[in-house]
């Protein structure tokens, strides 16, 4: 199967997921030994909050992030378009 051409902003926001992902990743371990950091319990909860927004663009727009129920499908089924998230 051949990868599709995507336009600049599929990857700056792929980009941007991935990132704010990674501050969520970062702040669940900081909680893990300081869970009753009010400060990074509301930067977790902002940071998730604005993930799930920005996935649920992403995926109007591209087609969807993860699959086996995580994601939605437009028809037909676009789990056969590519690139995958994690090919880029």
């Amino acid at each position: 199967m051949t990868n599709k051409k995507m336009p600049p902003e599929f990857y700056k926001q792929l980009e941007e997921i991935q990132a704010i992902d990674f501050v969520i990743v970062e702040l669940n371990l900081y909680l893990d030994t300081h869970p009753h950091d009010y400060d990074a319990i509301q930067q977790f909860n902002e940071y998730t909050e604005k993930s799930m927004k920005l996935k649920i663009d992403f995926e109007q727009k591209y087609g969807p992030l993860m699959n086996f129920g995580r994601s939605y499908s437009n028809y037909p089924f676009n789990w056969i378009d590519t690139p995958w998230p994690w090919q880029v």
